[in-house]
Order: structure tokens, then sequence, then C-alpha cells
């Protein structure tokens, strides 16, 4: 293992090629060659030993190209118009194109993102999925209005198992399956997955993610395996030929599916774990930490990498032509096809989501265009025919969309709903995949603490389960379930899957003891045990990112709930729901043992499988995981990783107790924090991108009232749907219909936000005004009861900032205080309401200390 601490953090200049990303994308096909042209000039001028292209490896790749292959995609190639080829680079998104469009462009690929549906059902039938691949497939094969038969493909992110289905099994998300360590288990899910996917017709799926995740604070941590390359590099070989079949075995087979591995490249590396943030390790790290996965996963014959959101040194991957082409392509070999990430192409300097020649010349094959597809489809020919992207490009991503096609046998295979696994509605959700998904969740558990040896717990006893996450299928399966942000689920979305309660209590009940599920721990008979399940709630991507690594930063009710019960004399046995390795003293202090659970999935019951003994006291399954993260020692600690020059973590990766094996922890550890306490009170984000933490986002109309568990929610007066502002679906757009309704955050327990007020904090919200405002619209925080709310009428703020798109606005909260807030115990800190019909759209909601005199309504 190479000590990564020993190579120079080189702060290179931004490589030569690189040049072309920083240019602005014209608006006329002259200006545009113009911008290129000067790029390329500039680029020479710079030292090219900022790219050092010796050291990326060129690889053994297992499958090779084929010349029967390569002669019919070249024959297929040369009858193709600019239209046709650039419809083979352009990837929609189910929401945004109808099969209509389809018949008339003939998109090479489209996609489905987190949370979106058939019809969009969130409970769609497989056979609601089977009939869009079907009603697409066909468009796409259909010559009559784009003289193309070249068959379309649907790419899904299937994560954590075909995750987006109602029913399928949910296997633990990539943080567990790395303290698993065991690359042949890591297969046997792959083959599950795609066997999965391929019910419901889809062809691809964009898996193995293999980020090597350096910052905790990221909040994509769970879907890395682990902080080091070592298990990474394993599992992605295991991954991928369990999606795709080995080159030498049923490669790309009809039970088999194209894999993607990514995100290329550095995206776990990134500024304070900043999600889509700047990457500024030097060239070599970047090799040696962040690129193994990759030398792996292309090595046993990967056919799609996805380009990655972060920078390098202020250089977009998505437009960086030294790492997507020379290094990627050129000198790996790898000859797949790159796509792009969720509008990832939009974010280079001068592009936009509609018009980014640089993203194709810098080597990417497929714009993933969700919903901007039509402009971004006219520009891209009309730039090709100008010659702001050359023909020969152009060629070599259709040559490469083609190969991978052609390999993957789509010209010969049936349509979607005539495959060989089509259909079979018994492998969704499948006993055999929820037994691997099961013995995952067994491997994956790590003990950080035993007491006593309190465990394992024989079965026939008195067992008091407690905690929000006990009996909680959502919340136990994190981000990237069902929906996007994992949110707004219930048990009821689980058909098949088990809670950690449900384990439990059958274990328990099995031999003759008692189990009683009391979330807060209220219990009349004083159990002999209590088991607490409790933990993060699900968040996706930047959604989670935080500032901070102590588990809930000003809001302790876990570790209440686990000092009343210590209080009363009770054992407690702590499981820990998690994306990420937290700092969680005071919780292990009030613990007399604790168990770190990830995120399990769908098949909760694995956890009893190891947390009880047989009646006899004979271990069942003993504790087999071990940190593929390392344990914060303080909650601004900062990135603690193995073979780090100055290593001081709590506990150090590889760290795990099996029964029978002696504490290192203290009995007593401290529980300060590290942070500064006098540190100056900081903006606190009810709304960043989702609902934040302890809130969730809901709209009312009537009696009526829904959750936001799509991306589209209504109610008779009133709908919502999530819209993409800066980046993906981080505002949502609301539209009152007449008649009284709201849209709201709140949560189940109060909040105290009294020291806003003695900072003089305001409520800034980011938002576009898009009609008339023709009656009042109050803006309110609301408490646990009529006479201790308060709202402010901001129609007039409203109406001055209509129809001038995104915008701010801010309001005192001395405003909601004098009419009749609260603010000492807070359970709806946002609401907004209307009779009148409205439409606007919001994204970002702060707290903002320090602001009130400047705010736009001030009661003072």
């Amino acid at each position: 293992m190479n000590d990564y601490t020993k190579q120079p953090s080189l702060r290179l200049t931004v490589m030569a090629i690189g040049m072309i990303s920083a240019m602005g994308c014209s608006n006329t096909a002259d200006n545009a060659k113009t911008h290129v042209q000067q790029a390329e000039t500039e680029a020479k001028k710079i030292d090219p030993r900022n790219g050092n292209v010796s050291i990326w490896p060129t690889l053994d790749i297992a499958v090779k190209q084929d010349p029967a292959v390569e002669a019919k995609v070249a024959e297929l190639l040369s009858g193709m118009t600019i239209e046709q080829k650039v419809a083979q680079t352009i990837q929609p998104e189910i929401g945004s194109i109808t099969v209509e469009d389809m018949r008339k462009y003939g998109f090479g690929s489209y996609l489905n993102g987190g949370g979106s549906f058939p019809g969009r059902n969130k409970h769609a039938t497989p056979d609601d999925w089977i009939k869009l691949a079907e009603d697409l497939y066909q468009a796409s094969i259909d010559d009559s209005l784009d003289g193309s038969t070249i068959p379309t493909m649907w790419g899904t992110d299937a994560v954590h198992g075909h995750n987006n289905v109602i029913g399928a099994t949910l296997f633990p998300h990539n943080i567990g399956l790395g303290a698993a360590n065991n690359p042949e288990l890591i297969r046997e899910i792959a083959e599950a997955t795609a066997k999965e996917v391929m019910a419901t017709g889809i062809d691809w799926v964009f898996a193995p993610t293999v980020a090597v995740v350096r910052d905790d604070r990221w909040g994509r941590t769970y879907e890395g395996y682990s902080e080091d390359p070592e298990i990474v590099k394993a599992y992605s070989a295991s991954i991928v030929q369990g999606l795709q079949g080995a080159a030498d075995e049923d490669f790309l087979s009809d039970q088999r599916v194209i894999s993607t591995v990514k995100h290329f490249l550095g995206d776990g590396g990134t500024e304070k774990g900043d999600d889509q943030g700047n990457n500024l390790d030097s060239e070599q790290e970047l090799f040696d930490i962040h690129a193994q996965g990759y030398v792996s996963g292309i090595a046993v014959g990967a056919q799609s990498v996805m380009a990655s959101f972060n920078s390098w040194h202020g250089v977009k991957m998505h437009g960086n032509k030294y790492f997507l082409t020379d290094v990627l392509k050129d000198k790996m070999g790898f000859d797949g096809f790159v796509v792009g990430d969720w509008s990832g192409h939009g974010q280079i300097k001068g592009c936009t989501n509609e018009d980014c020649a640089q993203a194709m010349n810098a080597g990417l094959d497929i714009y993933m265009a969700p919903n901007e597809w039509k402009k971004l489809y006219e520009n891209t020919v009309a730039q090709v025919k100008s010659g702001v992207i050359s023909q020969a490009r152009l060629d070599d991503a259709v040559t490469r969309i083609l190969r991978v096609k052609v390999r993957a046998g789509l010209f010969e295979k049936p349509s979607p709903a005539n495959r060989p696994l089509a259909g079979k509605k018994e492998l969704i959700g499948a006993a055999e995949h929820r037994a691997v998904a099961r013995k995952a969740v067994r491997q994956s558990l790590v003990m950080l603490k035993n007491k006593n040896q309190i465990l394992p717990l024989k079965p026939n006893m008195n067992v008091l389960v407690a905690g929000d996450g006990a009996d909680n299928i959502g919340k136990q399966s994190g981000g990237w379930t069902i929906t996007w942000q994992g949110t707004g689920n219930k048990n009821s979305d689980f058909p098949g899957g088990s809670s950690i309660y449900d384990g439990i209590q059958q274990t328990v009940q099995a031999a003759g003891g008692k189990a009683v599920l009391s979330v807060d721990g209220a219990y009349q008979q004083k159990p002999d045990i209590a088991i607490v399940v409790f933990g993060e709630e699900p968040y996706a991507e930047g959604n989670g990112d935080i500032s901070n690594l102590e588990y809930q930063r000003g809001n302790k009710t876990d570790l209440a709930l686990l000092k009343k019960l210590k209080a009363d004399g009770i054992p407690v046995v702590s499981v820990f729901i998690t994306g990420r390795a937290l700092w969680v003293n005071p919780e292990l202090n009030a613990s007399d043992a604790f168990v770190v659970a990830w995120l399990p999935g769908s098949e909760g019951a694995g956890v009893a499988d190891v947390l009880f003994s047989d009646k006899q006291g004979k271990v069942r399954y003993d504790f087999t995981g071990r940190l593929s993260y390392s344990w914060p020692a303080f909650a601004d600690q900062g990135p603690v990783n193995r073979f780090d020059e100055e290593y001081n973590p709590l506990l150090p990766y590889g760290f795990g107790l099996s029964y029978g094996d002696n504490n290192v922890l203290a009995d007593e550890l401290s529980e300060v924090a590290g942070s500064n306490p006098d540190e100056e009170m900081l903006a606190r984000a009810l709304f960043e991108r989702s609902a934040q933490a302890p809130w969730s986002l809901t709209i009312s109309s009537g009696n009526e009232r829904k959750g936001m568990d799509s991306k589209f929610v209504a109610l008779s007066n009133i709908e919502i749907s999530t819209l993409d502002k800066d980046v993906q679906e981080d505002a949502r757009q609301v539209k009152w219909k007449g008649g009284e309704a709201s849209v709201s955050l709140g949560a189940a327990f109060p909040e105290d936000l009294r020291a806003y007020i003695e900072a003089d904090a305001a409520m800034t919200i980011d938002i576009n005004v898009e009609s008339d405002i023709k009656g009042p619209v109050w803006l309110s925080m609301a408490c646990d009861g009529a006479d201790c709310t308060g709202g402010v009428d901001i129609s007039r703020v409203l109406r001055a900032k209509a129809n001038q798109g995104w915008t701010n606005i801010s309001v005192a909260l001395s405003c909601f205080e004098q009419a009749g807030a609260d603010l000492s115990k807070v359970f709806v800190p946002f609401k907004l309401q209307s009779e009148q019909p409205l439409k606007l759209s919001f994204a970002a909601i702060k707290l903002v200390p320090e602001s009130s005199e400047s705010a736009d309504v001030n009661c003072e």
C-alpha cells in the first residue's frame, strides 16, 4: 500500500488543454469557433509538464475490439446524418420526453432520475416500467420521422439494488458493503441487481460509484466503499463483472446490463467535502487514490464511464480534455463511451445546459440533458455543421455509443417487453436476492463497544425497542431509495422488506421472549434490555453536505433518550443508522454496547441475526464488519484518513470488535466536541436543495395534507414540483389554484430559535415570483397551537419582485415574534399561505444573523 502522505501535493496551474473549458460558449457558431481557437492557442503557451500522462497505465482490457463489431459500427455510421448522430449523444429524462419526441428525434439513450417514475406514479408497477421501455424502444426504431432504426437504451441509478422500484431488494449502501470487505458478496449483489433491473426492461445501470471519500462531511460519503482505494479497487472489478458478466463468460448476455464506473475523476477528494467542489490533489495523488476503481473496472470491461461534477484545480471534469481524452481514452485505452452527469456540462465556464460545445470537444460522448435536451440538440447540430465541433469528434462519440450497443446485442435482442427476464415480477424482491441482502447486512455491521460483554443478547428476554429508526425501513435505507433523497417513504412502500424491529420481534418471539416497540422509550413493565435504533435522516448528494461531524448538533433528542433509559437502570444497546462516521462520543458514553448498522436497506432483520444468540447463548453470527472509514475523535477534526502522517482518529481504519474481544474505548470519552464555543453564530438553512433536518416539506389544502415524496405532488388547491435552479432539483415550484392552501416546513419536535432573535436574524428566501399577486400571501412561523403562531403578509414585497426572475426577499424574525409566534418551541419555521391563484418558486431558505436591519420586512 502506498504512503500517500509522502507524495508532493502540487498546486498545478490549470492544464493546457483544460483552457478550452474556461472559454465561453457563444450563441453564434462563428464566435464559438473563435473562442475554441483562442483557447487552443493559449493552451500551447502553458508548461506541458502540468500534465504528466506517463503516470497513467495502458490497461490490458479484457474486452477486446472485434473486427466484426467494428465493421458493423462503421457501416451504421456511414449511413447516418448529422442530426441522427447528434441524437445519439443526447440523453433526456423520462419526465421531459414523450413517445412522439423519441419517434421524432431518435435519442440514443434516456434516463430516469432518482424519484422519477413512469406516469409520475411512485407506485408504478413493473408492468408500467416495461410498457414505457417498450414504447420508447419501438419509437426509437420507427424510422417514419427521423429515418433511423437504431435502438435506444435506458439508464437508471440502481445504486443499492433497483432502488427506484417499489418492492425491489435494497442492499446496504456502499459504506456498509465496504465494512464487509467481501468482493465475492459484491458480485452476488450486482448479479441480483442486474436481474431485477432487466425484469423492468432497462438496459443500463449507473453503477458502481468508485469515489474514494477523503472527507466525511461530503453528502455522498455513503456512496463510497472506503476512504482508501484498496477496497474500492477490488470492488469495482467485482461489481462490473456482476452487472455485465465476465468478458470470457456471458458478457452482456440477456442476463446482464451495461455498467457505468463513476464519477471520473476525484469526486471524493474535494475541498471541505463540498459536493461538486474542487479537488486540489496532485496528479499523482489523483491516480494513486482516486483512480484505482477505474483501473480495475475498465480492465474487466466496463462499457461506460460517467464524468464527475467536480473540478480539478478549477477545471470542471466535464470539460477537461486532458483527463477525458488524453488520459482515459488515449492512454488507458478505454473504448466505451463517456456519459455526463445531470446537466453537468452546463457547469463548465461559459456553457449553459442548452449550449456547450466544449464538453464534446473535451471528450464527453453523451450529454445527460434531463430537461433542456431540445435546445441542446439544436445547438449541437449547428455547432457540428459550422465546425465548432468537428465531424471527426462527433463520429468518434457515436462510434463509441454504437460499439457498446452492438456489444450489448441491442440490435439482435428482442424489444424490452420480450426479453427473457422482462415481466418476471417474481425477480423483483426475489427471496434469493433478499437472502443475499440479509447476508450483506450481517457482514456490514461494525461493533464499536461491548461493555461487560453485554452482546450477544439471549432472545428469551423482555426487550424494549426504542428510537425512531427501529421500525422505519425508509430511514434505514437512506437516500437513493424510491425517491432521490429517500424521504417521504413509509414501511408500506417496502413490500417484502423488514425493519430492524421486525427482525428483533421475530427472533425474541420465537424464543419465548417479549419485544415491545416504543419509539420514545416509554414502558409499563421495566425491560431487561433496551435496544435503541437512531441515526441520520435520509439525504442524497449535496443535500447531505455538512460543516461539522457532530451528530444531532444542537438537537440532542436521541442522546436524551439514551440517558433516560440509563438513568432508569436499563442496559442500553445502541444501533446507529448513518451514512458516514460521525462524532458520537456522548452517545457512546450513554450506551453499554454500540453497533454501527450504516444504511442496511430493505432487509433490516439481518441486524437481529447478529445481536442475538440462540436460546443457549451460542453465537449465531459474529460481528465481522470492520471500519472502512476512520472514526473521528472530534466533531471538527476535518479529514482523517488511513496513512495520514498525523493520524489520530478515535477508532482507526480496520477497527471492529468481534464477540469476546475486549473493549478499547475508555469508559468515559470526552464530550467536548472540539468546536470553538465563542465562534460566531452561522446562518442556519431551513431549506437548501431540500428540507434540512429535522424538518420536512408538505403541502396542505383544507383537510388534505401531503408530504413531498416524489418530484411532483398535488392536492385539490395546490401542487408542488422539483426544479433545477443552480444544480439538480435545488428548488421547488409551487402553484396555488385558488382556495386556501399552503406549503410548509415542519417537524415532530419543536426547535428553540430564540438565539436567532437575539442575533437580529432575518429569514431570507431565494424566490422567483412567476405570477401577479392578487391577494394576501402569509409567511408564518408556528408552534403547536394557534395562540403561539405568528404570520406576516408579504404580498407587497412579492408584488415588487414579480416577474423579475430569481431574487431574494427577507423578513426580520422579530416580525414573527411580534405577530405572536413563540420562538422557543417552533414546530413550523416556514409556512407560505395563499387563497388566491399564485405561482412562485423558492430555493434556499435561511435564518441569517445580523441581517434584520436591512430586511425587506422589518417590524421595529
